[in-house]
């Protein structure tokens, strides 16, 4: 009972910060909704062909990156938990400095980039060429959406998750406004998609560094020089995103081999597939929310040394996130038809999915773990813990597809959720190791 009230009084804050997440995810797809009606429109399909290959191009690349994020969030709630505003402040010069650095590195390796992720994608010519093209126009943008990555992680680690509404609002509404602009009124084609992108990364780029600075008078003192140039003053920044980076490969790894799988299966299989990855998206978009707020106030007690404090985060998270993971749980299992008529009117399509349906109604409560504890371990920056259980995983999940292949797209799914089963499974003991041997509170 003690325990189920420490979670309930932890909710006001958890919802606050995840409030504005939340939202902010549903706002992603609205994006792409209008990518897709405007350059669908056009008197050829090859453009919409371009955009989708190359706006999956770059989804895949950025994400990449986005340790620049994480990072940030985890070593910021730390350093407001100590009340070292001095480390708070040079945390963010030294995240926009490494996006920055990294944003002209992908410019300037841009070239080879796309034509190896676009060869891998395996689109048609006249797509590929296209996409090529914009692709070298979106990649100007990528020091803006770096710097916002980095924008982003150092306010949610101060706990203001306010300021990732806003900025996705202001990307997402200057980039729907010119997408009308540049296509429907200037006539333009994948290339206007293209700009619009841009501009709007940098318009959001633009609010973000002009909220830091706010902020930054707000916090007071200045910018030591040596803190930013000096190599040394990186180590833990390095460290922790370094291994962020080889988590991310290794997640994306399994996703694009799922796809892949998938794919070989047929068009039919393939488009069931992404059909029932859209609700574990939509599922997502609530579940990140919880595992944001998780990774602000578990950063922050750390700090504190506040071990009381961090147990009532985790505990209020879990609780957000289980009920979260029951009702979509439930949703799946008793509208998941009719969710899949939502998304596809063709008949074999609606009935593969619907084969494959009971995978979706387990997934929510075998996945809650794994983002819940990714949130934790980010606050804690035990980053090294976190790589490790998506690389567990993969020892798990590559030889269980071989071995059941004969069962088809349901050997796949199996696969699939041993994978994100086994993930959660090694976080849950990672998190009960750490908390025993790094902290005396055994009430945690």
């Amino acid at each position: 009972m003690h325990t189920f009230k420490d979670a309930l009084s932890s909710f006001p804050r958890i919802a606050t910060i995840a409030w504005p997440i939340i939202l902010s995810n549903i706002t992603v797809p609205l994006l792409g909704l209008v990518d897709t009606a405007v350059v669908g429109h056009l008197e050829d399909s090859r453009y919409l062909a371009g955009v989708t290959l190359g706006a999956m191009l770059f989804s895949f690349l950025y994400w990449g990156f986005g340790f620049l994020r994480m990072g940030t969030t985890g070593l910021t709630s730390q350093a407001m938990g100590r009340e070292q505003h001095d480390s708070v402040r040079h945390l963010l010069g030294q995240s926009l400095i490494m996006a920055a650095l990294i944003g002209v590195l992908l410019i300037a390796l841009g070239d080879p980039l796309v034509a190896l992720g676009l060869y891998l994608l395996d689109g048609s010519e006249s797509a590929s060429q296209l996409a090529q093209s914009y692709a070298a126009i979106r990649l100007l943008s990528a020091p803006a959406v770096l710097a916002n990555y980095a924008i982003l992680g150092w306010f949610l680690g101060q706990q203001n998750s306010r300021v990732t509404l806003a900025l996705l609002l202001v990307n997402n509404g200057v980039n729907i406004v010119l997408d009308l602009v540049f296509v429907v009124g200037l006539e333009m084609t994948s290339d206007g998609v293209a700009w619009a992108s841009v501009i709007a990364d940098y318009s959001a780029c633009g609010l973000g560094l002009w909220l830091c600075r706010r902020r930054l008078l707000c916090l007071g003192g200045r910018f030591v020089k040596a803190r930013l140039l000096r190599l040394s003053a990186y180590a833990e920044l390095f460290s922790v995103n370094g291994n962020l980076f080889v988590r991310t490969m290794g997640l994306l790894f399994a996703q694009a081999f799922f796809t892949a799988q998938g794919a070989a299966q047929g068009d039919t299989i393939l488009a069931a597939n992404a059909v029932l990855l859209q609700f574990i998206m939509l599922t997502s978009y609530a579940l990140d929310g919880f595992a944001n707020a998780a990774e602000a106030l578990t950063g922050h007690a750390i700090g504190r040394r506040r071990f009381d404090q961090f147990a009532t985060a985790v505990r209020g998270a879990a609780l957000c996130s289980l009920v979260t993971a029951g009702v979509a749980s439930l949703a799946f299992a008793f509208g998941g038809n009719a969710l899949i008529a939502l998304l596809t009117g063709l008949p074999e399509v609606r009935a593969a999915a619907a084969d494959y349906m009971p995978w979706m109604v387990m997934m929510p409560l075998i996945a809650v773990w794994s983002y819940l504890l990714d949130g934790v371990f980010i606050g804690a920056t035990a980053i090294r813990e976190m790589r490790n259980s998506i690389f567990i995983g993969l020892i798990v999940y590559l030889p269980l597809w071989w071995l059941t292949q004969g069962l088809g797209n349901h050997g796949l799914w199996l696969a699939f959720m041993t994978f994100t089963a086994v993930r959660s499974a090694v976080l849950i003991g990672y998190y009960l190791r750490y908390r025993h041997s790094r902290w005396s509170d055994s009430s945690l």
